[in-house]
């Protein structure tokens, strides 16, 4: 099949297409963005890897070039940003081209508005899943795997690590663009802790603060206190998985960072810092705000023995109540977000391509993905043997 890459040189865009032009069912590859140098550059680069690839000139803007592209194309992987700019307009253009998609994004609002496209998808045959990366994405699938565990779900929790152990290494890179200025993830990170987030409290979505503290009590004796923050996954999972109860997307973060993040969403809804000064002072922290932050350091509870990445929920198990863990090994190759974030989104291509994926339709990972399967091609990306641990308790 011929995959149009969309934001193809970004760097999880890069990511998925050296991962996809391995794929036995890609035929070509089009890297497409509105930088065609950038583009090209790209395609020199993965030359002789696997499927052929060109590099097209595609401004997502441009209607007619966006269509113009689609038409020509099996699937789409869209990994141009930010979606609540971009992620609606691309949907709906690859529905009207018949064009099958997956994207990456990670932002609660467009993710709402392009599930409402599921009639018009189901409708064109098209294929659709928003939100294939690391999180949404494995996070929704590691939840999938902690609900099957129980009879009843009551809570849902979705974890990802900021600077503990199990982070990866490119913490303060990722923060960093290659101009030197604050990167996209950096800005939107800001953007999805400062003013209010969608969370799930009594199995209906409400508008909360983020950073509130989620003190949770875990199988194998983890305890710990995480962090609220802005993301799909508590309003795909109450939809999927019907919650009565709460649901909220965590950061598994030291208390000292979290005392930082806290005076920047203060200062960001004070008006007092943009998104992007707020991003840039976060890659480089300013004396003024970390003696502000170190006073706010005793008040906040730390992640103790809270796993860095996880899904865990609460319900019944055999009319008793009960939590199930579902969590990566602590330790594992993958330690780059552009690799977290690009290698699950080809891998969730390989299973449209083959069929796995076959539904109409606009999905969540957790109700298109095959989540076993997943975490078996998953596996030697990780570079350890388990594919997933899940515990009761």
């Amino acid at each position: 099949m011929r995959v149009l890459a969309l934001g193809g040189p970004g760097a999880m865009g890069a990511v998925a297409v050296r991962v996809a032009a391995g794929l036995p069912a890609v035929t070509e590859i089009v890297v497409a963005d509105r930088d065609l140098a950038a583009a090209q550059a790209l395609v020199r680069r993965l030359a002789c890897t696997g499927a052929p690839l060109r590099a097209r000139r595609v401004d997502v803007t441009d209607a007619a070039a966006l269509h113009a592209a689609l038409a020509e194309a099996d699937v789409v992987l869209n990994t141009v940003g930010p979606y609540y700019r971009f992620g609606v307009a691309v949907l709906g253009a690859a529905i009207a081209t018949g064009t099958h998609y997956l994207d990456i994004c990670d932002d609660w609002e467009p993710t709402l508005q392009m599930l409402e496209l599921d009639g018009a998808a189901r409708a064109a045959g098209v294929r659709a899943v928003v939100g294939m990366g690391v999180s949404p994405g494995v996070s929704n699938l590691l939840a999938a795997l902690a609900v099957r565990e129980l009879d009843t779900v009551r809570d849902l929790h979705t974890a990802w690590p900021v600077d503990v152990p199990g982070s990866g290494t490119d913490g303060e890179a990722a923060l960093v663009a290659p101009d030197g200025g604050p990167s996209a993830a950096a800005v939107h990170w800001m953007q999805q802790l400062s003013g209010e987030i969608t969370v799930v409290e009594g199995g209906e979505p409400v508008r909360r603060r983020p950073l509130r503290p989620v003190t949770l009590a875990l199988p194998g004796g983890r305890r710990g206190t995480a962090y609220t923050v802005g993301h799909p996954e508590p309003v795909t999972l109450r939809r999927s998985f019907g919650l009565p109860g709460d649901a909220a997307n965590l950061m598994v973060v030291t208390r000292g960072t979290a005392a930082y993040l806290d005076v920047l969403r203060d200062d960001i809804d004070a008006g007092r810092l943009t998104l992007h000064a707020a991003a840039a002072d976060m890659a480089k922290p300013t004396l003024r705000r970390a003696l502000r932050s170190f006073l706010r350091v005793p008040a906040l509870r730390g992640p103790r023995t809270l796993p860095p990445f996880f899904a865990a929920a609460t319900g019944t198990r055999a009319g008793r109540p009960a939590t199930a863990l579902a969590h990566l090994p602590g330790t594992v190759a993958i330690t780059t977000t552009a690799e977290a974030t690009g290698v699950p989104l080809a891998l969730g291509l390989a299973q449209l391509l083959d069929g796995t994926i076959g539904e109409p339709g606009v999905h969540p990972p957790e109700t298109a993905v095959d989540t076993g399967r997943f975490f078996r091609d998953l596996a030697p990306y990780t570079g350890v043997p388990e594919e997933v641990i899940v515990e009761q308790g």
